[in-house]
């Protein structure tokens, strides 16, 4: 593959590029199978409801849409037992993002992520509150990918321009928003294709 731009700015998604998220997890105690917490995720549209929070939205007020009263509580208690769904990282992205950062390499990030969930993430890692430059969380600021105007936000505050950037997501939908707006943008499919797309890019 040939790549014409030189980014000099590295953003990664977070969700199932450094960590791994099982939202089943945050019910493992209340159900008998895992059969079963499907079957509540689907019955009450989790991961439609999932991306409001993401947008925004808190889980208490979602949860009081439910008409079954159980339903409503496990909803509510996802976010109390969210940092059980995020406890293992993605195999060899962390060991990336640090040759990025000891070859000077800025190093942001951009996440569809509750605002409510974030600070028990960081239970699980903490380090993710540290490890970047700039940190813009869509729950926070009420957009998400692909939504050219959460990029827009990390140039703004960044203080990067568009063609300066390489996103790095697992979704292509989320990619194909980064390039529609202005962004060299990666496909994450694993860590050793990563650095490799990296490599090319003169980044590593």
């Amino acid at each position: 593959m040939s790549v014409t731009a030189k980014p000099t700015v590295v953003v990664f998604d977070i969700g199932k590029v450094l960590v791994n998220w099982q939202p089943e997890l945050a019910w493992a105690d209340q159900f008998d199978d895992l059969a079963a917490i499907h079957a509540f995720m689907q019955r009450v549209d989790f991961y439609d409801r999932n991306l409001r929070g993401d947008n925004g939205e808190t889980f208490a007020d979602m949860a009081q849409e439910l008409a079954d009263p159980a339903d409503q509580r496990r909803l509510a208690d996802y976010v109390p037992n969210y940092a059980r769904t995020v406890q293992n990282a993605v195999a060899g992205t962390w060991e990336i993002l640090d040759d990025l950062k000891s070859r000077g390499v800025p190093v942001h990030a951009i996440t569809n992520w509750s605002a409510e969930t974030w600070p028990e993430g960081l239970k699980a890692h903490p380090r993710l509150d540290e490890v970047f430059g700039t940190l813009v969380i869509s729950g926070r600021e009420g957009v998400i990918k692909p939504d050219r105007r959460i990029f827009d936000i990390l140039c703004d505050r960044a203080n990067v321009a568009p063609e300066d950037c390489v996103f790095i997501d697992d979704s292509p939908k989320n990619v194909d928003g980064a390039r529609a707006a202005g962004w060299d943008a990666i496909h994450f499919t694993g860590a050793d294709a990563l650095r490799t797309a990296l490599e090319q890019r003169g980044l590593l």
